[in-house]
């Protein structure tokens, strides 16, 4: 065995297949949870949404807070980001970085749409916003997910050693609180945005594992000095 391949065999990236199943049946869960109408299930909703429901009403503020940052960090928002990014990759001839990033992020949201299509699940009749389209999954949650981990992976090799922790922190941080924010608005069940989480979480290992490789930002000569010579702190 290589090193290359005994690299490889020892990182993470080995458990994604697993990974995956394991969102797909949480998909589905979430899916037929609410197509049966699971006590349980409709339970923790209706709870969510009645605690969040109150607190924005009393809270304009809040509302108005929780709107801009969905738009950020939104669908759109994602894939503005995503744009010069492909742009750059293209410049430096990195087409597999620019596919990659092209058909995870910028067509996340299509993805999102035909699932909203088959659930058909409506709105929250307690949203304290408009929301278009159906409720389940989560748009915000599937792009959401797909964006950060897509540009987490190509950004990847140029992050030093010593900030990797916190930035991948940061990256779940951000998938969480979007998450919650549709909630907290009101325009998603829980289930909406686990399930939102799942189906993100699945396309991003799809892409990742029938696309290209992506290089990343990082020459493979730059990529293997680094890994061969980690940075003295």
């Amino acid at each position: 065995m290589t090193s290359s391949q005994s690299a490889e065999s020892a990182s993470p990236v080995r458990y994604l297949p697993a990974a995956g199943a394991i969102a797909a049946v949480v998909y589905a869960t979430m899916w037929v949870g609410f197509v049966a109408k699971w006590a349980w299930l409709s339970a923790i909703d209706g709870w969510w949404l009645q605690v969040f429901h109150g607190f924005g009403l009393s809270h304009p503020g809040w509302v108005s807070f929780w709107v801009v940052f969905c738009v950020i960090f939104g669908p759109i928002g994602f894939r503005v980001i995503a744009l010069p990014v492909i742009g750059f990759a293209l410049v430096r001839r990195d087409k597999p970085t620019a596919i990659f990033l092209f058909v995870s992020i910028e067509l996340s949201a299509l993805v999102a749409l035909v699932a909203k299509e088959l659930g058909n699940r409506p709105r929250p009749t307690s949203a304290l916003v408009h929301g278009e389209s159906t409720s389940f999954p989560s748009g915000h949650a599937v792009t959401v997910t797909v964006g950060v981990l897509a540009l987490l992976t190509v950004f990847w090799p140029s992050i030093p050693n010593g900030r990797k922790a916190a930035v991948a922190v940061g990256a779940g941080a951000l998938i969480l609180v979007v998450g919650v924010a549709r909630v907290a608005l009101n325009v998603h069940n829980p289930s909406d945005v686990i399930a939102g989480w799942a189906l993100g979480f699945l396309y991003f290992v799809l892409c990742l594992r029938l696309l290209p490789r992506p290089i990343g930002f990082s020459t493979d000569d730059t990529a293997k000095s680094r890994t061969d010579h980690p940075r003295q702190s």
